[in-house]
């Protein structure tokens, strides 16, 4: 499933839960082996892997386990440049006015 706004809160935990799964089946791990590396509880994994409510900090743990951390760095980046954040804070720029190459007269210049 594609992740997306409209998808309920519940159906994107799913989702991310089966996705956690996968990758730790795919790097050998055991849960109980899982839940030891990121210090969190056996029981603890297997709710957030059924797709039941996990502490973001719980995740966190997961994924530095799962060497995956660097996914929330892509996610919520530390800069991000918006065109219009950059206009609010009065930093917009100016076009750059084109001019035709000399000699080149297209009828409609002014005076």
């Amino acid at each position: 499933m594609k992740i997306a706004i409209y998808n309920p809160e519940t159906d994107i935990l799913k989702e991310l839960a089966q996705r956690l799964a996968r990758i730790r089946k795919a790097q050998g791990y055991t849960q109980i082996e899982l839940a030891k590396e990121a210090g969190i509880g056996v029981a603890t994994l297997r709710r957030i892997e059924a797709g039941q409510d996990g502490q973001l900090e719980t995740w966190l743990k997961l994924l530095k386990a799962l060497d995956r951390i660097s996914a929330i760095d892509a996610l919520l980046p530390e800069t991000f440049n918006s065109p219009r954040a950059e206009v609010l804070a009065g930093k917009s720029r100016k076009r750059k006015i084109r001019t035709s190459p000399p000699g080149i007269v297209w009828g409609d210049e002014t005076q």
